[in-house]
């Protein structure tokens, strides 16, 4: 695109923003960190949640040292009517370790006095600081010439055919600055900034769509589409239906007979098992009688040796018996 198109869009966009949207001046008694703090929680936002989450932080916390140290899903939850709150929260985070790391201070009025470019440099290579956030900290903190550009602004240039596709990507918006002048910069950025929300809220809008076609006649090629909802199946026929249910009740008794066959064979194949069992039982009993008679010839054997030392005793007693007339025979006189 021609930087001469761009700027007639650019111009356009502002005269539109002037007659639907309402000038909100922003206050001038803000310190520069608070002024980054607060582009933070204006980021991807409308003013009045931005107001309200601000707001939250001073009121909730008892110093910006607490906020830095507090969760981020607590944070997410006192500015829960942003636009983003967790993608809020961890700006904010990031912003508040960015400073007290480089300067050990929340107090950076003394910018103000130094040069705006090495500031700005500063603050790019601090971690977790967006881009948006410089921008604003420039223009409301230290009275630089910067227009702030979230995503909802850039996706509002790309539909209205102010960048292209790959500048969008990059980020960038070759010539804005010297469109608008730079006692306008923040009127330009307050009321395109509460029309670009109002389409990120609700990009399907007649109303929004209708504002941007006074732009830009050739938006609604670039306007996002709604997602297609899929066409539902048709319903299957009653009759195949029926039919299958008739098919079901046919191969029921077929299962019913093979269940009873089943059972016959189970019944046959049972008096086998009993036989078996049987003939288990008469090889046990088989095997137990050879033990009895082995166990009885031994007993027997043992009462004939019993048998046979009970004679040898009655003879040793036959022989002492012998013996003693002899012995009484001695000791008769002699006549």
């Amino acid at each position: 695109m021609s930087a001469k198109n761009r700027a007639d869009l650019i111009n356009k966009l502002f005269k539109v923003a002037k007659k639907e949207y309402d000038f909100i001046k922003p206050p001038s008694n803000r310190t520069v960190f608070e002024n980054m703090l607060y582009g933070c929680c204006l980021e991807n936002s409308t003013f009045e949640a931005a107001d309200e989450a601000f707001a939250k932080l001073q009121e909730n916390f008892c110093d910006w040292n607490e906020v830095r140290v507090t969760t981020i899903d607590e944070l997410a939850e006192s500015g829960k009517n942003l636009g983003t709150p967790r993608e809020c929260a961890t700006s904010i985070k990031q912003t508040l370790y960015g400073v007290f790391e480089k300067y050990f201070t929340y107090d950076l009025d003394f910018l103000k006095k130094e040069n705006l470019g090495k500031a700005v440099t500063t603050f790019e290579a601090m971690k977790g600081v967006t881009s948006f956030v410089i921008s604003y900290v420039s223009q409301n903190g230290l009275g630089g010439h910067a227009i702030a550009i979230d995503n909802s602004t850039m996706s509002l240039f790309y539909v209205l055919g102010i960048v292209s596709e790959d500048e969008a990507k990059k980020g960038r918006v070759p010539g804005l600055e010297r469109t608008i002048a730079k006692a306008k910069g923040a009127e330009f950025f307050i009321l395109v900034h509460q029309l670009a929300v109002d389409f990120a809220k609700a990009p399907f809008s007649t109303k929004v769509r209708d504002k941007l076609l006074k732009i830009n006649s050739d938006a609604k090629e670039r306007f996002p589409k709604r997602a297609s909802k899929k066409k539902p199946e048709p319903a299957k026929p009653v009759k195949k239906a029926t039919e299958k249910k008739a098919n079901v009740k046919q191969v029921e008794p077929k299962t019913a007979k093979a269940t009873k066959k089943v059972a016959k064979k189970s019944t046959k194949k049972a008096p086998v098992k009993k036989a078996a069992a049987k003939k288990a039982t008469k090889k046990a009993a088989a095997n137990k009688t050879p033990a009895k008679k082995a166990a009885k010839k031994v007993a027997k054997k043992a009462t004939k040796k019993k048998a046979a030392a009970k004679p040898a005793k009655k003879t040793a007693k036959k022989a002492t018996k012998k013996k003693s007339p002899n012995k009484k025979l001695s000791k008769k006189k002699p006549r």
